[in-house]
């Protein structure tokens, strides 16, 4: 394994480290004439019923129509091709000065976040009110919409990869691309494509903010309650103290964004580790207040709450980030977010892969 390490600090050379002490320049942080948050709104005049798993080539058409009828305010891009010829869609929106980069779907059996981020590019790209081109005016937002093409056809965790033999994922099937993410491993050495491709990505766009989306199994906190997501920052211990607070600040802002919007949810800390391979902890590392977001996989009935909870939390990033009412947030109050508690009984079977202490 040695052997496809490059030293980080060879790699860091070639892409600047960044701090998002501030997510925009002073000057610009408080733009007179701001129009109100409108994402409340937003959120309810989202179709009552969203499809939840759209086929690759559903997912592909979408995006071309969303690109064809935004008039040059979406570009549409594959980052690279999966192990059997598919594309990795991303979608580039704004001009901004804040860049927030949002992945989806990385784990091929966790899919609601991918229609989520397929309904965000269609409200910032093709919204037309003053609130759209404002938002649009202030960030840039890059969002890959499904990371694992080939692991949502094959519904498994990994990509596909019949000659893996890894470390993190399953001989014979393939990688688990959340794994492999440390920033000690250049993008041509990394074992996971698709991972190479959004290590790619990130390189060239520098987002001051990552948000990652995953699923996790069924849970109840300390009353009884059941949890409808969980979300956690860095915890590396070599994560700059200034990336780990902005991270917080986002937490703090996708945590409430959920609560407010969605009636019924129950947000909690996730209780991930600290393995630098990891989306979460990797852009933290590079400098980027780095977040995962993981939604209970509750069942069908839930399934529109869900994708409204991560759609939800795409939007109060976004006007929290272009208002700059990120930067004001107290981030000791992500501490106050209350832990994850055990899991659902009679639901641990019913998600055998889900390496939910791991992200």
């Amino acid at each position: 394994m040695n052997s496809r390490l490059r030293p980080l600090s060879l790699l860091c050379a070639s892409v600047a480290v960044f701090s998002v002490a501030a997510f925009a320049p002073p000057a610009q942080a408080e733009p007179a004439g701001a129009p109100a948050d409108r994402s409340a709104a937003e959120v309810r005049s989202l179709p009552r019923t969203v499809d939840p798993r759209p086929s690759n080539e559903e997912l592909a058409e979408e995006l071309a129509e969303i690109a064809d009828r935004s008039r040059g305010r979406v570009e549409v891009r594959s980052i690279g091709d999966s192990n059997q010829g598919r594309p990795v869609w991303a979608a580039r929106i704004g001009d901004g000065p804040v860049r927030i980069q949002y992945i989806s779907q990385q784990h091929g059996n966790e899919p609601l976040g991918a229609p989520a981020a397929l309904e965000y590019v269609r409200t910032l790209g093709l919204g037309n009110s003053f609130w759209h081109r404002w938002l649009r005016s202030r960030v840039t937002v890059d969002v890959i919409v499904r990371a694992n093409p080939d692991g949502h056809v094959h519904d498994w965790r990994y990509n596909y990869d019949p000659d893996a033999d890894p470390e993190y994922g399953q001989a014979g099937q393939g990688y688990d691309i959340n794994r492999y993410h440390d920033p000690a491993v250049a993008p041509d050495d990394n074992p996971a494509t698709e991972a190479g491709h959004i290590q790619r990505a990130y390189a060239e766009f520098r987002p001051d903010i990552v948000v990652d989306y995953h699923m996790q199994g069924r849970y109840i906190d300390d009353e009884g309650r059941e949890i409808t997501a969980s979300l956690l920052w860095p915890t590396h211990p070599d994560v700059a103290d200034s990336d780990v607070e902005a991270a917080q600040q986002v937490s703090v802002v996708a945590e409430r964004a959920i609560t407010r919007l969605v009636p019924g949810s129950n947000v909690s800390l996730y209780p991930g580790g600290d393995y630098q391979g990891i989306a979460r902890n990797a852009y933290g590392l590079r400098g980027s207040a780095s977040v995962l977001i993981e939604l209970s996989d509750m069942g069908a009935e839930h399934e529109q709450a869900q994708i409204r909870s991560a759609y939800a939390a795409m939007l109060a990033v976004t006007q929290s980030a272009a208002d700059g009412s990120l930067r004001r947030i107290d981030p000791d109050r992500a501490e106050q977010i209350p832990p994850r508690g055990e899991p659902l009984p009679d639901t641990e079977r019913a998600h055998p892969l889900r390496l939910d202490s791991l992200d």
